[in-house]
């Protein structure tokens, strides 16, 4: 039997003639919450104000209500599916199948719901069965980059960089469990009390990153960083003001002409997307091994080989490093290794490749500044267990390998921006010295709380100019002039 209790909505169907007895089952009651019309949750959250208290409370019993006929309504479609059979169905007649279902069920519970309702219960449920439940509506909406989910039902994404908190949620936190575990068991790992974290990543390449209970106190949590369906270009980043399109060219000068670069930037600044732009100046006759802790990297070229990290199984075994596939990677006849992120001692493998032929390698760090990223290499070098050799030897190393530092921020209005590009130019006693090309210069906020600023040059001609036109590559006469407007 349906039975969904809400002690507000028995109050108000309860009359004096029909009130419950001690032997007397509560029949009528259930009926009249049947009969109440299903109201799908709104997408946005409404702007709350002294009125509307009443209006929420009551939207909340109807969207528990909601939930309550969508659980039981998957609960009773799993027993009459048989689902050996249906993964081997064609996904229309799987949805074709559930569809019929969903309307014999609500029939036979004499449910009244209009075409509106019914259509919603119909495509979520085909969700649930298919997908990733509430997920699908929320990777499916181009508008958004990234969604953050504390618990079942607090819910947030980030659209054109900013973050906005939506009415959309789970069923409750076993729901929102289930999908985590169906995501993680997907790319082979897993998650529970004794592995409450996970990193994994979805078929279109989106990352995913998950926490449960007993880490997560208020319920499992995750984040999902969207990635495009179509690959993000150059041309995208300077419509969205992220470069000049003389810096753009700059870059891919830089990157043709196998200059080692080091993308530096906070989290969420962007760091990945331009290191796949960036990577798609590499000519497509050159081999590219890329390496990462969960497979991101959207590359267009054809000789190309992915690999990715491995945490230990169940038995703590089996665990494969960063640092071990880089090492392998040096023997695989690599002319590129992108490595998606340094944050342990593959620096150490990252940085002897660099210096011993590997020209034209391309990884991301995690730091606020040029120097801030060098300061962090260096630190990653004594996790790698180097402490036997002086400061001055690493940042000769460090000096010596990467060849530009490109500064990538995420600004409070949510729009990103290259900050700095940084050439490394060497040493001067025990510091390793740089010289900026082009930074944005911040003026102001606006009104709407837009940042206001422009990009220049600083007036220096890099050394590796000289590497770019050796290779036979031209660069526009004014692009290192100070005076010269970037556009």
């Amino acid at each position: 039997m349906w039975n969904f209790k809400n002690s507000a909505e028995k109050n108000k169907a309860t009359t004096k003639n029909d009130a419950p007895t001690k032997n007397k089952k509560i029949i009528k009651v259930e009926k009249i919450r049947l009969d109440k019309p299903l109201q799908k949750p709104a997408t946005e959250t409404p702007i709350k104000n002294s009125q509307s208290k009443l209006d929420e409370k009551r939207k909340l019993n109807e969207e528990d209500h909601y939930y309550q006929i969508k659980n039981k309504l998957h609960e009773d479609l799993i027993k009459q599916i048989d689902l050996k059979i249906i993964s081997s169905m064609p996904s229309e007649e799987i949805k074709a199948v559930i569809e019929k279902l969903v309307n014999s069920i609500l029939n036979d519970h004499k449910i009244p719901v209009n075409e509106d309702e019914r259509e919603n219960l119909v495509i979520d449920l085909q969700n649930e069965i298919l997908g990733l439940g509430p997920l699908e509506k929320l990777l499916a909406d181009s508008s958004i980059s990234e969604i953050m989910i504390n618990k079942f039902d607090r819910i947030f994404v980030e659209r054109a960089g900013r973050v906005v908190r939506i009415n959309q949620r789970f069923n409750d936190n076993q729901h929102l469990l289930k999908i985590i575990d169906k995501i993680v068991t997907r790319v082979g790992r897993r998650i529970d009390e004794l592995n409450p974290m996970a990193d994994a990543r979805l078929e279109d390449g989106s990352r995913v990153n998950a926490i449960i209970p007993p880490v997560a106190l208020d319920g499992p949590a995750m984040s999902i960083r969207k990635f495009a369906v179509v690959p993000f270009k150059i041309e995208d980043l300077i419509q969205k003001k992220t470069l000049t399109k003389e810096i753009a060219e700059l870059l891919s000068a830089l990157v043709q002409a196998k200059t080692n670069i080091l993308i530096s930037g906070g989290t969420g600044s962007g760091k990945t997307t331009l290191l796949n732009i960036l990577s798609g100046f590499i000519p497509n006759n050159e081999r590219i091994i890329t390496i990462e802790d969960t497979a991101e990297l959207q590359m267009q070229q054809d000789h190309v080989v992915r690999l990715e990290s491995r945490p230990p199984n169940i038995e703590e075994k089996g665990e494969i490093t960063i640092r071990s596939l880089v090492r392998n990677s040096l023997r695989m006849r690599p002319d590129r290794i992108v490595l998606g992120e340094v944050r342990g001692g593959e620096v150490i493998d990252m940085l002897q490749a660099m210096n011993t032929g590997h020209d034209g390698s391309l990884a991301t760090v995690h730091a606020n500044s040029a120097r801030d990223a060098l300061s962090r290499l260096e630190s990653l070098i004594g996790l790698g267990g180097v402490s036997n050799v002086s400061t001055k030897v690493l940042r000769q190393q460090i000096s010596s390998a990467i060849n530009v530092i490109i500064q990538i921020s995420r600004l409070n209005d949510g729009s990103r921006k290259i900050m700095s590009i940084h050439e490394i130019t060497g040493m001067e006693g025990d510091v390793i010295t740089t010289q900026e090309i082009f930074y944005f210069d911040r003026k102001s906020t606006d009104k709407d709380g837009n940042v206001e600023g422009e990009f220049k040059a600083t007036g220096v001609r890099p050394q590796l100019a000289e590497r770019i036109s050796a290779y036979g590559i031209p660069l526009s006469k004014d692009i290192f002039n100070p005076d010269y407007i970037l556009k």
